[in-house]
């Protein structure tokens, strides 16, 4: 299962890294065909925006998997015995893949298939926004999955919540 999720992390960078390079891309020629053509591209603006929508949720399952996703970890810094830290953590997982799945999956679902049935389109570029949409419950499942792997590797004497690193050794 390691070896899946590790690839799917890689993909996930080279596809944020892609979305990225594409977004400054759009932005770029907004800016270029507003002030040097005097004639701006209407598609731009509405690209970058479902960009930074698609980018922002692909990218927070791509920080939790890296432990890098913002996080109070005071209680889990606290607690002493390995066992105790690592029951928090695996609550803590749980509780984040049950978010991921109810709200990323069924309720982005929900929606997505909602604009899909009501045949909604974006104004400039003419496309679906159920295909907007869909990163909702693709984030979810990336999140999932990332999350039942990081519960079934919580181990004992893990720094903290989130954290893949060994436990500091403190004077």
């Amino acid at each position: 299962m390691k070896g899946v999720i590790d690839s799917t992390e890689r993909f996930l960078g080279h596809a944020l890294a892609l979305l990225m390079l594409v977004l400054v891309a759009s932005v770029a020629w907004q800016v270029l065909s507003r002030y040097l053509l005097a004639v701006p591209a209407p598609w731009t603006e509405e690209l970058a925006r479902f960009l930074l929508i698609w980018i922002g949720l692909l990218g927070a399952a791509y920080a939790y998997r890296a432990g890098s996703h913002i996080g109070f970890d005071t209680l889990s810094k606290r607690i002493v015995s390995p066992v105790a830290r690592s029951r928090v953590t695996r609550v803590t997982h749980a509780v984040c893949l049950v978010f991921a799945v109810l709200v990323l999956v069924v309720g982005g679902g929900a929606l997505m298939l909602l604009t899909w049935e009501l045949r909604q389109y974006s104004a400039a570029m003419g496309i679906p926004v159920a295909v907007v949409y869909a990163v909702l419950p693709l984030s979810g499942l990336l999140i999932a999955g990332f999350a039942a792997e990081k519960m079934l590797s919580a181990t004992p004497g893990r720094a903290s919540v989130g954290s893949n690193e060994p436990p500091k050794e403190t004077g």
